[in-house]
């Protein structure tokens, strides 16, 4: 463990005087005292118990900041200062032969900065979090592959899988040209299956994305998990897992399917670059306002068979792409909003109240009036779904989509 200790100090500045700390005046002058005392401890012969301390003080008042307020008022100064807070854990718990879980728990912190708290230091912590996943363990995989292996046997029920009416068919094609695709689907806002397109994706050819795989490259990051079958129920909530647990939880539980939790954000491939490589932006994005991959959002969406996002609609044009198992997608034109019957309240007006596949006759009397398309979605299917268009999703079964959102 002596030999990860170097590697780390090898990652961060050699000595005190090179080690950035430089803030606004947003962040108080007491804050910035305990930053500069963590620092010298950084460098110096302090016991460990000391370090941890501070550096969970900081952490503390940076969390309170972070959590005060609606998210986007958060000044970056205070999420700067949280990350260097986990920066300055992951050194004390690190700094004297860690224990297993106390590598785990530096893993744990990594993930908490780079999801709550600002780049330092040239991303340093996605740079340390790599190093300490190369010292955690292989878990006994005798279990875990017999788990697999049956999740692997899984088969869908026919009455699973919709039967698609031709004259309602999402139209496909594949491989067409960037000025047939801008002609015949992106300018009319026309949905498209687009084919052969994701072929040379490494998670659909190289490095096949499976259960297996996503718990050796992932297995032991944090990430944020939604806990129920759709974000409209009123049983729905936010926690944080990680994916090995998320895994264990929700997709290989025995439980029937009766508790859903679905891995749906977009920092995990940032988070994650593993991931990021596994995947391509799709060509077609080059024809939106900004041309530049930073003006593209990348979304993953993992989680079991029964997962349902609502009927909604999205301000941007979006590539839906299928990687692992197959989904029920349906597309109503934004033509047809009024019959829609979207929720009154700023927070859901985007999100329509009918259940699509139940759909309640008495209270939405105009929804069986308004057209739509639908598609069963396949590994390496591609669904151009345009800018506001309503659309409703429900995996037939254990499933990873990525979305690519572009204006």
């Amino acid at each position: 463990m002596a030999e990860l200790w170097a590697r780390i100090s090898a990652v961060l500045p050699p000595d005190e005087t090179h080690f950035p700390l430089q803030f606004s005046d947003k962040v108080e002058p007491s804050v910035l005292e305990l930053l500069r005392r963590c620092r010298r401890q950084l460098y110096g012969d302090s016991a460990n118990s000391g370090r941890l301390l501070l550096a969970q003080v900081i952490l503390d008042l940076s969390w309170e900041k972070l959590n005060t307020g609606t998210w986007r008022h958060v000044d970056k100064e205070w999420r700067r200062v949280y990350s260097y807070g986990c920066l300055f854990k992951v050194a004390a718990l690190c700094r004297q032969e860690p224990s297993p879980d106390a590598i785990l728990q530096a893993v744990r912190t990594c993930d908490m900065a780079l999801l709550m708290g600002a780049a330092i230091m040239d991303n340093v912590l996605q740079v340390l979090v790599k190093l300490l996943q190369s010292e955690i363990k292989d878990p006994a995989k005798g279990e875990d592959e017999a788990e697999c292996t049956a999740a692997k046997k899984l088969k869908l029920e026919p009455s699973q899988v919709p039967v698609i009416a031709d004259n309602v068919s999402v139209p496909r094609v594949t491989c067409p040209s960037l000025e047939s695709f801008r002609t015949n689907h992106l300018l009319p806002l026309r949905p498209v299956i687009l084919e052969g397109i994701t072929a040379h994706w490494p998670a659909l050819s190289q490095r096949p994305w499976s259960i297996e795989y996503l718990r050796s490259v992932a297995g032991c990051r944090t990430v944020p998990v939604e806990v129920g079958s759709r974000y409209t129920d009123e049983e729905w909530s936010q926690t944080l897992l990680t994916v090995g647990e998320f895994i264990d939880r929700y997709i290989l539980s025995k439980d029937g399917g009766k508790s859903l939790g679905y891995l749906a954000q977009h920092q995990l491939f940032d988070q994650i670059p593993e991931l990021k490589e596994d995947i391509c932006i799709p060509d077609y994005c080059c024809l939106g306002e900004g041309g530049d991959d930073d003006d593209i959002t990348v979304n993953a969406w993992f989680g079991p068979g029964g997962t349902v996002s609502p009927l909604h609609q999205d301000p941007q044009q979006n590539f839906l792409a299928q990687v692992v198992g197959s989904k029920y997608v349906r597309l109503y034109s934004p033509e047809d909003t009024d019959k829609l019957y979207p929720h009154q309240s700023q927070l859901l007006h985007n999100t329509s109240q009918v259940e699509v596949e139940n759909p309640d006759e008495l209270r939405f009397p105009e929804f069986a009036k308004a057209p739509y398309q639908e598609c069963v979605l396949r590994p390496g299917d591609v669904l151009f779904i345009p800018v506001r268009h309503w659309h409703y999703v429900r995996s037939l079964e254990l499933s990873f989509s990525v979305s690519f959102w572009w204006s």
